[in-house]
């Protein structure tokens, strides 16, 4: 049991880390983005479940530094705790409390939420992910058919970018554009590096067919 619980420790400190280099990468990338550029572009960007505008990716900014900062605090917990599990018996007589300490700390650091185009890709949630490595994307217009109606106000007749990746292990995610004119920049910036528009779902009528269709 020690040894699982050891590797399960060793496999989110390495997690960590991950995101956090890919964090800096983002960073470094996000210098030379696309979209959004102008207060304009950030303010049509929302990202869906915080319901926030997208922030941006700079070291100056207050979520960055948590996020460092935030990272290494919890890499020395679970390394002290590991050592603890290891060393000690306590991972026997407090098992519950020790794995529940164990989640708590590998969701602690938040990384802040983000929607740039790259020249060689995106970066969705502080994360960059290579034009090449996006299956397709699907636009659909937010209106009352929709399952994001209703959820904020500045959604509503907005537009739903989803994505679809082709590593297995990264699940599709999504941003929500409130602007047309926002919009037709982003479909124009992914179709000139090749990433596929599978479906766009603009008018409730249009949706009510596609649906049909889909049977």
């Amino acid at each position: 049991m020690s040894v699982l619980f050891a590797l399960l420790f060793i496999i989110g400190i390495y997690c960590l880390i991950r995101d956090c280099i890919n964090l800096k990468k983002a960073i470094g990338l996000a210098e030379n983005a696309l979209f959004p550029v102008t207060e304009e572009d950030f303010s049509s960007v929302l990202i869906a479940g915080e319901w926030k505008i997208a922030s941006r990716l700079s070291k100056r900014t207050k979520s960055y530094l948590i996020v460092k900062w935030g990272t290494a605090a919890a890499l020395i917990l679970l390394a002290a705790l590991l050592v603890i599990v290891i060393y000690t018996n306590w991972l026997g007589s407090y098992l519950f409390s020790s794995a529940y300490l164990f989640y708590m700390l590998l969701n602690a650091v938040k990384h802040p939420g983000n929607f740039y185009i790259v020249p060689n890709g995106i970066i969705l949630q502080s994360k960059f992910i290579s034009s090449s490595d996006i299956k397709e994307y699907s636009v659909e217009r937010i209106v009352r058919w929709h399952a994001l109606y209703g959820l904020d106000s500045r959604a509503n007749n907005g537009y739903k970018v989803s994505f679809d990746f082709k590593n297995k292990l990264t699940l599709p995610d999504y941003v929500v554009i409130t602007e047309k004119k926002e919009l037709e920049t982003v479909i124009e910036l992914l179709d000139a590096q090749g990433i596929h528009l599978k479906i766009q779902i603009d008018e409730p009528a249009v949706a009510a067919g596609f649906k049909g269709d889909k049977g």
